[in-house]
């Protein structure tokens, strides 16, 4: 009787030892090497049946890796990752937190899955705010303070989320209701193109990778085929960014994409010096006597019109480049006023010389 249990003891083990071994095997023998090249924020690998998305660095300093499995129809998860949140794609429905994330949505033709949105008045792509004018698209409060019962209404298949630190109780409700929360960090690249390349993050959400990597290769062509032309300027004009928001002025740090992206572009940016990704957050006076005099001004792109900035707060008058109209808005979409305006600005309308 020992023998015999001895025995079977010692097939069960083979055997379980055997099927580890084929699942590692097979899933070693069919994944993909990751195609992400310029973002520091996130990682796609690709298995028969499912991939895993990986982020990384979705705050500064942030001191944990998440991990989400992405599971296509009749997919198999291996055991050993489904105590990942595990996410059905394609996706039908989707939330999502920043305007950042919704050129991506217009460039792979998905903005008709968007059902909700923090501050709908933020949103100034034409064919979401069809969507926004049909009721098509739900007011969703503040990005701190989400209104979970309008979410839960709405049953999207995932929530694109992100957070300043490792504190977003909203979110943890939301997944605690059995909702899937996915956290996007893109506004914490450190390069234009870093940034740009999240745009596989969504194409892989909506089972087109292969269109997201087209459009991203498109992307990277433009942007070092502009980098040349900038190398051809004659001046470094000084940069101002930014503007103020609930009595701070926030505008990027020093090896943060948007200051990069100044950099190439030629400018002289005023705080390039400072370090770290994300925003750095002054005082009026402190950005008033370091900038009152830079060349030109790029706004936040929560104003159409100088009026509009001198309406909400008169010391904007005081800049130099407000005084030469030298300001420049991100806010292309936006109806303009007669007079004055701020001119639209995006890198590929105008380097500066």
């Amino acid at each position: 009787m020992k023998t015999f249990t001895k025995i079977v003891f010692t097939v069960m083990a083979a055997f379980l030892f055997m099927q580890c071994k084929n699942e590692k095997t097979s899933q070693k023998a069919v994944t993909s090497e990751n195609t992400v090249r310029y973002a520091k924020g996130f990682s796609i690998r690709n298995y028969k049946g499912y991939s895993i998305l990986t982020v990384i660095n979705p705050w500064p300093k942030a001191d944990k890796t998440y991990t989400y499995i992405l599971k296509e129809k009749n997919g198999i998860v291996p055991d050993s990752l489904k105590q990942n949140p595990i996410i059905s794609i394609p996706i039908k429905k989707i939330v999502v937190t920043s305007t950042t994330h919704i050129p991506s949505l217009e460039m792979l033709n998905e903005v008709n899955s968007l059902v909700g949105f923090p501050h709908l008045d933020y949103i100034s792509s034409e064919k979401v705010r069809a969507r926004i004018d049909a009721g098509k698209v739900k007011e969703l409060g503040n990005n701190q303070d989400l209104n979970t019962e309008v979410i839960l209404d709405l049953q999207p298949s995932v929530i694109i989320g992100y957070g300043i630190d490792n504190k977003n109780p909203t979110l943890d409700n939301l997944q605690k209701s059995g909702l899937k929360v996915i956290l996007n960090g893109d506004w914490n690249e450190e390069t234009a193109l870093g940034k740009a390349e999240w745009i596989k993050f969504f194409g892989l959400l909506y089972g087109k990778q292969q269109q997201a990597e087209e459009t991203f290769n498109k992307i990277e062509k433009d942007y070092l085929k502009t980098l040349e032309i900038a190398k051809l300027s004659k001046t470094i004009p000084t940069v101002l960014v930014g503007d103020m928001f609930e009595d701070r002025w926030y505008l990027p740090k020093g090896t943060s994409w948007g200051s990069q992206l100044i950099k190439q572009a030629n400018g002289n940016y005023q705080w390039q010096e400072t370090s770290g990704t994300g925003s750095l957050s002054l005082s009026f006076e402190t950005v008033f006597e370091k900038a009152k005099n830079a060349d030109i001004w790029i706004t936040s792109g929560q104003f159409s019109s100088l009026n509009e900035m001198t309406e909400k707060n008169p010391h904007y008058a005081k800049f130099d480049a407000f005084g030469k109209k030298n300001v420049y808005t991100f806010s292309r979409k936006k109806e303009r006023q007669a007079e004055p305006f701020i001119t639209n600005w995006l890198p590929t309308d105008r380097i500066w010389y």
